[in-house]
């Protein structure tokens, strides 16, 4: 299946793309951003993925952090997905919040009713969506990384830890460090998976850690003015599991920062840069 051309703007010599897809997975219209360095026009390059936070589209991302300057010199392809499934008939949160239901997919695959046959998100970036950018994209999927921001710092995290042999790199912004252990994660899981907290534990990326998983080695940012600090993101948590893992993490606490993407586009460079070196 091929992409569809919503839009394309000539950007720092490459080219920044919003596609659309009909998901297998979703059962949906997807979209996606995609930012093309000039370098692939002659061969295929490493592609990063970034994961938004709750409330995002792909827009977000694409448009408030500044990436590809940084994209275009290092010669990477940028991936941001949208943060859930949408249209007619994908079920929402019933009391219309913003931290479940559209824009909240929080990366799973739901298996209760009656988020089960949109809500498979796991699905689409691990399965779907990268073999849809192999086929289309010059992208050289030997060589991914894969970081996002929040929930998509959650997702990052998990979905690497998951396919170890898939991510060469792994960064976080701000993530949601243990969903287990914090509302907005108590929320999702109960009513995506069930109450059954074991079968949560593939989407914690501190109980995936502490069940063996690994990566080559973390790389996080989390802002010391975050509102969402104590309560939802624990980075305390990460750190923790990773020590008693002997998980290699780099946990930098930026002295007053906030959640915002003014945080993300202060430290999108040293993120990409990061990620290049791994993936030269």
């Amino acid at each position: 299946m091929s992409f569809e051309i919503v839009s394309q703007s000539r950007c720092f010599g490459g080219t920044q793309f919003v596609y659309r897809h009909i998901s297998d997975e979703t059962g949906t219209p997807m979209r996606l951003a995609a930012y093309i360095p000039p370098q692939a026009a002659k061969g295929r390059v490493p592609v990063v993925w970034f994961l938004s936070g709750l409330t995002c589209t792909e827009e977000n991302f694409t448009v408030k952090a500044g990436a590809q300057r940084v994209a275009s010199e290092l010669g990477l392809i940028l991936i941001a997905p949208d943060t859930s499934p949408r249209g007619e008939g994908v079920p929402d949160d019933p009391g219309g919040a913003y931290d479940f239901g559209l824009g909240a997919g929080f990366y799973v695959d739901a298996t209760q009713e009656p988020w089960a046959k949109n809500y498979r998100m796991r699905s689409y970036i691990e399965r779907e969506l990268p073999a849809l950018i192999a086929e289309n994209l010059p992208a050289d999927m030997e060589r991914q990384g894969i970081t996002g921001h929040s929930m998509g710092g959650h997702g990052a995290l998990t979905i690497a830890l998951r396919n170890p042999g898939r991510f060469k790199a792994v960064s976080a912004f701000a993530p949601i460090a243990s969903p287990m252990n914090c509302p907005w994660g108590e929320k999702a899981l109960s009513n995506y998976i069930g109450a059954e907290r074991s079968a949560w534990r593939e989407y914690d990326a501190c109980a995936l850690i502490e069940s063996g998983a690994r990566v080559p080695d973390i790389l996080v940012d989390q802002g010391t003015a975050d509102s969402f600090l104590e309560s939802q993101l624990k980075p305390q948590f990460l750190e923790e599991a990773c020590a008693g893992a002997g998980q290699p993490l780099t946990l930098r606490r930026q002295e007053g920062y906030d959640h915002s993407y003014f945080f993300i586009a202060s430290f999108i460079e040293d993120h990409l840069r990061w990620h290049a070196e791994r993936l030269d």
